[in-house]
């Protein structure tokens, strides 16, 4: 999955809650391997996000010891777009968003595109009162494992 899956355009955001680095006050720490610096520690909204992310890119079945983690949009990429399936997919984001505690799902929009599938999904990271709109795409070319 070489290309990017996710798009950032926030909706609203009130940063009153929000940790800051100066005083060391953040609500969420964590790690990341994706910076390209020296700095790999990740606080609140943005490890939130790249867990969410982290997510998406596992498809369901596919972690070891808990094969109901993941997504099955991977598996949905060359199905017809219908309602049916739009269902499915739209239920399977909510899933996701709601299995992480600090996250509720605002609403869900499914777009077939020439390469895959777009999912824009409003969120609300609860203990930051932030909304945010995420763009997600899901591309044939990177649905394949060789």
């Amino acid at each position: 999955m070489a290309s990017k899956l996710y798009n950032q355009t926030t909706v609203a955001t009130n940063t009153a809650s929000i940790g800051d680095a100066n005083n060391g006050s953040f609500v969420y720490k964590g790690f990341t391997t994706l910076n390209n610096s020296n700095n790999t520690q990740v606080y609140d909204i943005n490890l939130v996000k790249q867990d969410l992310i982290n997510h998406f890119y596992i498809r369901k079945g596919e972690k070891l010891e808990n094969p109901a983690f993941g997504t099955v949009i991977w598996d949905m990429l060359f199905e017809p777009m219908t309602e049916r399936t739009k269902k499915i997919i739209s239920d399977d984001v909510q899933a996701i968003v709601n299995y992480d505690p600090r996250m509720q799902v605002n609403g869900v929009s499914i777009t077939s595109t020439d390469m895959g599938i777009q999912v824009a999904v409003e969120l609300t990271y609860l203990p930051f009162n932030v909304n945010e709109q995420m763009t997600l795409n899901f591309d044939k070319t990177n649905a394949i494992i060789v």
